[in-house]
Formats: C-alpha cells, structure tokens, sequence
C-alpha cells in the first residue's frame, strides 16, 4: 500500500473513533462520576502507551530524560489529561452531548489568540473575522438559537465547554516546544496524570468500584479517545507528505458525532446545534486558509 493511503487509513480511523468519543462520554457518566470515570480510562491509557514503548522498544529512552524532563511531562500530564479531560467530562454531565462536543471544538481558535501573548505571533484582521464567526456559533449553541434572549441552557456548563478549550490550546502550544519521542512523552503524560487524577479523588471524591458498564466505558474512552488513537493520528501525519491531507479531515468529527450523539445516545439533533457548528467550522477553515 502506497505511504500516502496508508496515512488516509490511520487518520480515517483515527476520525472514526473520535467521532464516537462524545457518545462515550455522555454514556459512561451515567454510571460514573467525572473523576472516577476520568481516573480508570486514564490508567487504560498509560497501560496501552506502555505497551507500545515496550513494543517499539523504547522504554530504554526513559532513563536519558533529566529531572527537568520528568517536571515538564509533568506539567504536561496535569494539563492533559488531568484538568482538560476533568473540565470536558464535567460539561458533559451538565450539557447535552451534541452542544458540549461543538463547544469543545472551538480550541483551533484559542490556539491563535493564545498564539498572541505566547509565542509572540501577530493577529491578522482574518484572525479577527474568523473569530467573531466561531464565538457566534457558540452563542448559538449555548443559546439553542435564542441569542436575542441571552439566555443560556446551562451557563455553567457552556463556560466549562468552552474553557477546557484553553487547557487544550495550552497543552499543545507548550507540547510544541517538546522535542522528545512522542511516544515516550505521551506515555509520561498520562502516567503523571492518572497520578494527579488519583490524588484530586482522594481529596474530592471518593474510590468506587465500577459497574461493568462503568468499567467498559472507562476502557473505551482510554483506547479509542486518549489513548492509541493519539498514536493513529501521529502515524498518519507522519506518513503523509504534508499535514495538509490529513489535518482536514479533523473537521470531519464533529459533524459524524451528531449522527453518532443522535442514534447511540438517542438525544434529538437540535437545528442551533448543526446551525452553531457551521459557525464554528467555518471560522475555523477561514483562519485556517
């Protein structure tokens, strides 16, 4: 198979479960907690990552990194997936699934206002109009159309939503300056941060014993949304001749979670959902052209 298919078939894959990710959340926290739920797909996680290394041989990398590596990954791992996932779970127990995924996805565009003061990059008036587009998505969404009323369904639950889109664009603006392995920094991620997500239950919450339900929603939601779909989607773009072919299809996700939120979780597509997530796609590809 030709390198260039093989990354349309790692990244379409890759999308696939994604889009089946918010479905999986809003199931899974009917017979779980936020932080328990986020707590044992976080451990599924770290155990799939480590097998990988242990596969790929490169568990050895490990003993090279310094203190000051350790500290970073650990940084790393208390902003995802301890605070960003702790803040998604909990919008999605408070909002329906089909207004917590498109509000979620907003982070594209955190990432260029944050670009500003971070990394020093200038905005450009397109940056301006692309964000005025998506933030109008929002208040759709946040609104269920009623933006003249300004009243919101859930304003707690829209400020999380839409919040946890700051942890992303902070954990992947400082993940950039990362160099090291991706698969070993992955691995460092979650193991910190299942660490940081044990302490804040024992602090905040209490240890339960899962039902099976629990127990296979946590083990889905670290495979197939935090765990070796991340290793897919860095195969894919590094297979492909540019980013390009591939990040595209990313706009992909939130549109099949729709179809998927509306037959495996049985919520009724809402016009301000479809209507708001065009807003916030389109100021997306705008900033993105």
């Amino acid at each position: 198979m030709a390198t260039q298919k093989k990354a349309y078939l790692y990244a379409c894959i890759t999308v696939l479960f994604w889009s089946t990710s918010a479905s999986a959340f809003k199931i899974s926290l009917r017979y779980l907690d936020v932080l328990p739920l986020l707590f044992y797909a976080s451990l599924v996680s770290t155990a799939a990552l480590f097998l990988n290394l242990l596969f790929l041989k490169k568990l050895n990398l490990l003993k090279a990194f310094s203190k000051k590596d350790y500290l970073y990954s650990a940084l790393l791992g208390l902003l995802n997936p301890f605070l960003y996932y702790a803040v998604l779970f909990k919008a999605y127990s408070m909002l329906l699934a089909q207004e917590a995924q498109p509000l979620n996805f907003i982070w594209p565009i955190t990432l260029v206002l944050l670009s500003i003061p971070l990394l020093k990059q200038k905005i450009k008036p397109k940056d301006i109009l692309a964000t005025i587009i998506s933030f109008i998505g929002v208040f759709i969404i946040a609104t269920r159309g009623d933006i003249l009323g300004f009243r919101f369904t859930s304003p707690t639950g829209v400020l999380l939503a839409t919040g946890s889109s700051v942890i992303w664009a902070l954990f992947w603006i400082y993940n950039v300056k990362d160099k090291r392995d991706e698969a070993v920094r992955l691995f460092l991620n979650f193991a910190f941060g299942s660490v940081f997500i044990f302490l804040s239950i024992l602090l905040f919450a209490r240890v339960e014993i899962p039902k099976l339900q629990g127990i296979f929603g946590a083990a889905y939601i670290g495979l197939f949304e935090t765990g070796i779909t991340f290793l897919l989607w860095l195969k894919a773009l590094k297979l492909s001749k540019t980013t390009a072919h591939i990040a595209n299809l990313i706009f992909l996700v939130p549109f099949l979670s729709l179809v998927v939120i509306s037959f495996v979780v049985g919520e009724q597509i809402l016009s301000s959902s479809i209507i708001g997530l065009i807003f916030i796609v389109g100021g997306i590809i705008l900033q993105k052209l």
